[in-house]
């Protein structure tokens, strides 16, 4: 596999590695249409707010809105402007682990955690890994894994 780089990179781009924090998660076993509706959901966040957003979807309390892949989705209670939600436990769960990365990217730069907000993030396809499930009379029927890769730029309120 190549490297794989950020969307956003250098200062042309407004990521200032002085004032911002990166992380990335290669290739997780996610769903890349819930990957993509659950970045959707946080961005622009704080750090804790995101972090509790995501605890409570993760619990169930609250639906993640599906404003894409929204076909045959049933509507949910609490969604503010939207109809149709879901609970992507699988991809917040890996998302969660990526913002609680990313924050402790920033402290270990010398930033301040508490005044952090997502600034960018984004997911691309990663690569699919093929797998096949046999069938009678000798047959396979292919079952492939789709991965993500989702990166995350945080940066800090004052600038």
């Amino acid at each position: 596999m190549g490297r794989v780089k950020f969307c956003m990179d250098g200062i042309e781009t407004g990521v200032d590695p002085e004032t911002t924090a990166k992380a990335m998660v290669y290739e997780a076993h996610i769903s890349p249409k819930h990957a993509l509706e659950v970045c959707r959901a946080i961005k622009g966040k704080k750090v804790e707010e995101a972090e509790a957003y995501l605890e409570a979807v993760l619990e169930k309390r609250v639906a993640i809105p599906f404003k894409r892949h929204k076909k045959k989705v049933a509507h949910r209670r609490g969604l503010k402007k939207w109809y149709a939600g879901r609970y992507p436990v699988k991809a917040s769960e890996e998302i969660l682990k990526l913002i609680r990365n990313a924050k402790g990217n920033a402290e270990y730069k010398g930033l301040d955690s508490e005044a952090m907000r997502i600034w960018h993030v984004s997911t691309k396809k990663g690569r699919t890994i093929k797998g096949a499930m046999p069938r009678a009379f000798g047959r396979t029927t292919p079952k492939n894994t789709d991965t993500v890769t989702i990166e995350m730029v945080l940066k800090e309120e004052g600038s």
